[in-house]
């Protein structure tokens, strides 16, 4: 295989090296296309018979004597390029023209600008007969004619540009991914909110139970955070006068990785003043749906195997109840160690710190596996929602919900706490916990229990995740990000 790839660079060096004796450029700076291969090819009564100017990626390249034949690719997709030796200009060096017997200096991965007449071959292809060709760039390596037999996701990872050349729908993905994000902004510029920045680098990280990526700012000579959330900036906000804001942006979460979590992950969070968790709740239902019909033309979808269709009702499920049911565990009486059983059970093993709150959460995980939604898990405890408003007709527990599809949680929302006494001490008993060892625990933040202390009206807060468009998609979270995090490999 290595005999084999070093013959084939060798011949790649020696074309390279006669197209410069001739005077071409391999990698001119100036080049030009007229439309979208994918436009013209799709629409040949419109085009046919016009001279044009189209370029791409060669994929495909054959010829039969006086004849030849190439597939060029752009991001909107292939086209035929057709060749007679009697319709090709010479070479050319002023004009950086190839002739037809320079063809013979082609590869697969090259990228050519073509000029000529739409036409359909005796075979009915729509193809542009080529009367200019220039070269646009060499390549210097072949395309993998295997790729699509590669079962490593590592290798294709690390060579993501070759994944979405060489795999068909894949660049498809990441177009419904971008339409994802822009309808998510739409949904909400037109529901009235602005989008705003908040930091990525944070002295006091919070907004999440999560362990934080610590980096040093040289300027200040102190350490930083990489944000895990953008609550407590956006609230800030909300303290400051405005009424309705959003991010679209990163978060860093210093923890495992899985199909469903990455390190590093794109999340849409916004805060609405006036309004509690029971508004957030119908906002981000009709949301989820105004995204579907956006980006798929559809509410039903299958992940993991489980169907669920976004425009039925939504269940409300009781966080404590549901758990009785299902595992017999009543999250106020049962111990610690009746828990750990369960759990142990249910074929999980518990890593790190484990507290109460662990277990409790940890039971849940179990139970929601089993719950394709579409459905709003409610009613959770204080003591597991360290920034949400206590109900006013249930003590202890929370004005608190998360979507619940395809057994994971899509979302988090709640109406925000802003008692900065009922805060600080939620805070304060964070910081123990973060003391006695839990890395995921909240910060003490109490630059941010000096603003509730000026006041910030009644607000709720909702954000979600790329996971959605994961779930969407019935993909693992590596799979739908362009370049997933990867342990460094060096080779020669």
């Amino acid at each position: 295989m290595a005999g084999r790839l070093e013959e084939i660079l060798k011949d790649r060096e020696k074309k390279t090296e006669q197209l410069k004796q001739l005077g071409i450029e391999l990698y001119p700076a100036k080049s030009k296309k007229d439309f979208p291969n994918r436009e013209v090819a799709d629409n040949f009564d419109k085009y046919e018979g016009q001279k044009i100017t189209l370029a791409g990626r060669i994929m495909a390249l054959r010829d039969i004597g006086k004849l030849a034949f190439a597939q060029i690719q752009d991001q909107s997709g292939r086209i035929q390029l057709f060749f007679r030796a009697d319709i090709v200009k010479p070479l050319d060096k002023e004009e950086q023209w190839l002739g037809f017997e320079e063809l013979r200096l082609l590869d697969m991965g090259d990228f050519v600008q073509a000029s000529g007449t739409v036409v359909k071959t005796k075979t009915g292809e729509v193809s542009l007969m080529v009367e200019e060709l220039k070269l646009l760039t060499k390549s210097r390596r072949p395309l993998p004619d295997q790729w699509a037999g590669i079962t490593d996701n590592d290798e294709r990872y690390r060579r993501r540009y070759l994944d979405l050349l060489m795999s068909e729908g894949k660049m498809e993905r990441f177009q419904r991914k971008a339409k994802f994000w822009k309808a998510s902004r739409d949904f909400l510029n037109n529901k009235g909110f602005i989008e705003v920045e908040t930091p990525v680098l944070e002295s006091v990280t919070g907004g999440a139970d999560a362990r934080p990526f610590v980096t040093h700012m040289n300027a200040i000579d102190q350490d930083y955070y990489l944000r895990i959330s953008t609550e407590l900036f956006q609230k800030r906000l909300m303290g400051a006068g405005f009424e309705k804001v959003y991010t679209v942006g990163p978060n860093f979460r210093n923890e495992g990785m899985d199909e469903e979590h990455l390190p590093e992950y794109y999340q849409v969070e916004w805060y609405w003043a006036y309004a509690d968790y029971k508004d957030n709740m119908e906002l981000v239902k009709e949301m989820y749906r105004y995204i579907a019909k956006e980006v798929y033309g559809k509410t039903t979808f299958t992940t993991h195997e489980m169907t669920y269709d976004l425009a039925n009702e939504w269940e409300e499920l009781d966080y404590s109840s549901i758990i009785k049911d299902r595992l017999g565990i009543d999250i106020f009486v049962s111990s610690d160690d009746e828990m750990a059983e369960v759990i142990k059970n249910n074929g999980v093993r518990l890593g790190g710190e484990i507290n109460r709150q662990r277990l409790i959460d940890n039971c849940w995980k179990i139970v929601r596996k089993g719950i394709s939604g579409p459905a709003y898990l409610v009613n959770v405890p204080k003591f597991m929602s360290p920034l949400a408003k206590d109900r006013a007709d249930m003590p202890g527990i929370t004005e608190r919900f998360q979507p619940i599809i395809a057994g994971s949680e899509l979302g988090n929302g709640y109406s925000e706490l802003n008692d900065p006494v009922d805060q600080k001490e939620r805070f304060e008993e964070q910081q123990r916990a973060r003391e006695a060892g839990d890395e995921e625990a909240q910060m003490m933040d109490m630059d941010y229990v000096e603003m509730l202390e000026y006041g910030m009206p009644p607000t709720s807060g909702y954000g979600f995740s790329e996971r959605l468009f994961w779930f969407m998609e019935d993909v693992s979270g590596r799979e739908a990000t362009l370049f997933p995090p990867m342990r460094v490999k060096k080779e020669a």
